[in-house]
């Protein structure tokens, strides 16, 4: 009869890490569902099953939160984008799908939350401006690698990204009232049209 090794025992340092991302969870799902106002520590303590002590432990303050929460988004789209392009260049259809997607998903809509309350919220900026400058960069590399080389040497690529990235944060944007894909859709021809002949 083969011995039996009982099961590894989790470090500490495995622990603590388990549940800090139990509540950076915890928050991006509460601000997909409640939005900003109602992303309490006290309703993400409860939705990340911790006590009160192992969510002051992480984070001091909502503040801190919050700012943790900002660059988990971030890292959570990026990772998206990542393994969705896997390094390769996409078709073009594909790609704006991609992109469409990755800017209107639960991750998204959780950094949407944070954008805007970063508007009257000085210290939320801070910590959200960095994390959104990664994003913004792994984004532009993911259209260049769509839409190749030919596309990314021209001399309006840099309009080119942005125009496309300020097309589909005001389609995430508008379809809070319009429930209207096909609206999206023909945004997204009048685009291509104008950038992609």
């Amino acid at each position: 009869m083969p011995a039996v090794t009982p099961p590894t025992r989790r470090t500490q340092q495995q622990r603590r890490e388990e549940t800090r991302q139990r509540l950076l969870d915890a928050t991006i799902d509460c601000l997909v569902e409640h939005g900003f106002a109602g992303t309490t520590t006290q309703r993400v303590q409860e939705r990340a099953g911790v006590s009160r002590g192992a969510l002051l432990h992480h984070f001091a303050s909502k503040a801190d939160l919050l700012a943790a929460a900002t660059h988990h988004v971030a890292e959570l789209r990026l990772a998206h984008i990542r393994a969705e392009t896997d390094g390769g260049a996409a078709h073009p259809e594909h790609g704006l799908a991609l992109l469409r997607t990755a800017m209107s998903g639960p991750h998204f809509l959780a950094g949407l939350e944070l954008w805007l309350a970063a508007r009257t919220d000085p210290g939320l900026k801070a910590a959200l401006l960095p994390a959104e400058r990664e994003v913004g960069a792994a984004q532009r590399a993911v259209i260049s690698d769509i839409f190749g080389p030919k596309v990314a040497a021209r001399e309006d690529f840099a309009m080119f990204c942005e125009s496309l990235l300020v097309l589909h944060r005001g389609l995430a944007l508008t379809s809070v009232l319009r429930e209207d894909p096909a609206f999206g859709d023909e945004m997204l021809r009048l685009w291509a049209e104008r950038f992609l002949t």
